[in-house]
């Protein structure tokens, strides 16, 4: 058994974090690791507005969006969860960067995926893999996106693709189109 006890895996349901969760998959398998998948999720408006009109029902039902996200990301992934390696997804509240950084101890893996290419674009997402380059306190894996998202991901048609819900749905017949 490797020095990995778990692979710590951002699962936000974007094509790059779809990626980087079968990667991770397979890197808990090869080292026997457990799999922590994490959707992490802030309230609509943020956390000033909800600590400006805080709602218990309101907070209940973003957390349980966040769980249906989060079993949509892995679905979507791998089509059912896979019983190796063990697999224990997690939807936390905060920002994405600060709870995989947190989640993730010494001793863990911490796997990101990539996706958005412009410049603009970088600006904007790339803030969650440089805060986890930054302050993670384990070894973190970047991986690429993949092929078709970078080649798309440029204009109006790159802003359609990544600015469209994703479903399983969606994706499986995304697979479909890209096999043919």
């Amino acid at each position: 058994m490797s020095g990995i006890r778990r692979v710590v895996v951002g699962a936000s349901g974007s094509p790059g974090s779809l990626r980087a969760l079968r990667y991770a998959r397979d890197l808990a398998r090869a080292h026997e690791a457990t799999l922590i998948p994490v959707l992490a999720w802030v309230p609509p408006g943020g956390d000033l507005a909800d600590r400006r009109a805080p709602c218990g029902y309101l907070r209940r039902v973003w957390a349980e969006d966040a769980e249906k996200r989060l079993q949509e990301a892995l679905a979507a992934a791998w089509g059912q969860i896979p019983a190796d390696p063990p697999v224990q997804p997690m939807a936390e509240r905060g920002e994405a960067g600060w709870i995989l950084v947190t989640i993730a101890d010494p001793g863990d893996l911490l796997v990101l995926g990539t996706g958005h290419r412009g410049m603009l674009a970088q600006m904007i997402y790339g803030r969650v893999s440089r805060y986890c380059l930054a302050h993670a306190r384990c070894p973190v894996l970047v991986v690429p996106p993949p092929a078709l998202a970078r080649e798309i991901s440029h204009g109006l048609l790159g802003w359609m693709f990544w600015h469209r819900p994703l479903t399983p749905d969606r994706f499986l017949q995304d697979q479909g189109e890209a096999a043919a």
